[in-house]
């Protein structure tokens, strides 16, 4: 079976999830509404920069996460969904999903983003897997930290290649789509490489080197 892998922020949904659930949690009142939403930004301009400390990153992400119970969450998940994701949803991503669904593709997602936030979008998808950075749970609370290696650069290309490992599956033809000059080393591993509404840097490689380019939002 062959492997169609997405991108999922700026990719198969017109905006950033994990930028967006900054702003939620803003507009909730759910953390210091000022600091968090500058920060929620400077981190936002160095991941399209390419300069994003994941880490960094992850420590001030997941660290709302700590202060409620997880039926809480879902309750401020459900409500995310319906006014900020929703609205991102893009026709033709879906359609585009449907075509490698009707090829007897494998769909699956592989996102920076964690996976709280990405789970969800990922199963209104409809998609068959998601890879995420992933969040500790102990004890049924999220403990602030990530697990794992975070599913960002490079790091997209280890989890990958260990997913294949343990689900018997290989790169033979298949296709990885993706907006972000970050994911450029998962490109690079893949037959079937497409910049879809691409940034300025990853852009200019797929037109040098020969790739696909898309809009999944003309």
């Amino acid at each position: 079976m062959r492997l169609a892998i997405f991108d999922l922020d700026n990719t198969l949904i017109a905006g950033d999830s994990d930028h967006s659930w900054g702003e939620f949690l803003v507009q909730k009142n759910l953390v210091d509404a000022t600091l968090y939403a500058e920060a929620n930004d400077r981190f936002y301009q160095q991941y399209k920069a390419a300069t994003l400390d994941i880490q960094e990153y992850l420590a001030f992400s997941l660290a709302p996460l700590t202060h409620y119970t997880l039926d809480e969450l879902t309750a401020f998940h459900q409500e995310f969904m319906r006014d900020y994701i929703e609205p991102m949803m893009l026709p033709k991503a879906k359609a585009l999903l449907q075509q490698h669904r009707d090829q007897g593709d494998y769909l699956l997602i592989i996102t920076a983003t964690n996976s709280f936030v990405t789970h969800p979008i990922a199963k209104c998808l409809g998609v068959d897997d998601i890879l995420a950075s992933d969040a500790e749970i102990l004890d049924g609370r999220y403990t602030g930290k990530g697990t794992g290696t975070p599913c960002f650069q490079g790091g997209k290309v280890i989890r990958l290649q260990a997913w294949l490992k343990e689900k018997n599956f290989n790169l033979v033809d298949a296709y990885f789509y993706s907006d972000s000059i970050n994911d450029l080393p998962l490109l690079e591993q893949v037959p079937n490489p497409v910049a879809v509404d691409a940034d300025e840097r990853l852009s200019k490689i797929a037109r040098e080197r020969g790739w696909k380019i898309l809009s999944l939002r003309d």
